[in-house]
């Protein structure tokens, strides 16, 4: 279940509550009036279920209470009460399954925005990939992937796709683009210190490396790889389950081969350079592709379940 927060104009409350009412799966109906005062207005309590939560968000948005009042979601982790049970068994389909658009393009859109510590940590996951590639080190790579953030600016470009929002995808790309380059360059710089310090060589990179030489020998497994990954993180996202350590898988096949990219540079081994890149870009093109892929699936089949209960309400 999610609780809904609304502030509401005095003028638009009944069209609120008549809304709420109206939708099926909705329970816990409450109105403070003249309780709201910046914005002033009324404040109206509800609880919904998750798979009708998505509908209920676009009816009030219609109203224009995202710019009259404000709207607010929050879940709940216990609700002990028969009328949020009866609740969530009249709501169409599944809570799982249940895509909540507005509270993924708000999602995305914060984790692809390219900021200072998006920018530092993308930077701090390839340096600690870096190490690993050249010691064959599989811990290493393994905490590279935990820190790397780069599923937020994937997330949000599939997201933008589907929705058809350029801005939203414009900020994705910037935030992938300036972040992967920006990493690279001061990975590139950081294997030269190593080198000057004799942490790193050129023999070592050389080397046959059984642990981490699949991150610059790109073939097929690499994109089915991303399309799997890029499938579970968005199926991870949409179904609020815990996103971090999807993240971590999709991290096994960008950081790393940023960082060998990057290593490869600056010991002038261009053939694994490039290979590193190509494997990066292959990587992320299946990802968008799977997790675009997986969001129109989704939107599919909601859109199917909702035609289906609305027939059954007619019939």
């Amino acid at each position: 279940m999610l609780h809904l927060r609304l502030i509401s104009p005095a003028g638009t409350t009944d069209e609120v509550v008549r809304l709420i009412e109206g939708t099926t799966g909705t329970a816990h109906v409450a109105v403070v009036a003249g309780a709201a005062r910046s914005p002033a207005g009324d404040v109206v309590l509800c609880d919904v279920a998750r798979e009708a939560a998505d509908e209920l968000l676009g009816g009030l948005r219609a109203l224009g209470l995202d710019s009259s009042g404000s709207i607010a979601v929050e879940n709940i982790d216990l609700s002990l009460s028969e009328r949020a049970d009866q609740a969530e068994k009249d709501a169409p389909g599944e809570a799982a399954d249940a895509v909540l658009w507005e509270q993924l393009a708000d999602a995305t859109h914060e984790e692809s925005t390219l900021s200072a510590t998006y920018v530092a940590f993308i930077t701090l996951a390839t340096m600690i990939a870096a190490c690993g590639v050249v010691l064959d080190n599989a811990i290493l790579i393994v905490g590279a992937m935990a820190v790397g953030p780069e599923f937020g600016p994937l997330a949000g470009l599939c997201t933008a796709l589907v929705r058809r929002a350029p801005r939203l995808a414009l900020r994705a790309l910037l935030a992938l683009l300036v972040g992967f380059a920006a990493a690279m360059l001061v990975t590139a710089a950081f294997s030269a210190f190593m080198d000057a310090v004799d942490l790193f060589s050129s023999d070592a990179l050389k080397a046959e490396r059984p642990n981490t030489n699949f991150i610059y020998r790109p073939d097929w497994f690499s994109f089915v790889v991303a399309v799997l990954a890029g499938v579970a993180g968005t199926l991870s996202l949409t179904s609020a389950k815990s996103g971090a350590l999807v993240g971590v898988a999709i991290s096994v096949t960008t950081v790393p081969a940023a960082a060998n990219a990057a290593v490869a540079f600056s010991y002038s081994e261009y053939k694994q350079a490039w290979g590193s890149t190509e494997q990066l870009l292959l990587n992320l093109l299946g990802i968008v592709l799977a997790g675009t892929a997986t969001l129109l699936v989704q939107k599919a089949l909601w859109a199917g379940q909702r035609r289906r209960t609305a027939r059954e309400r007619r019939g």
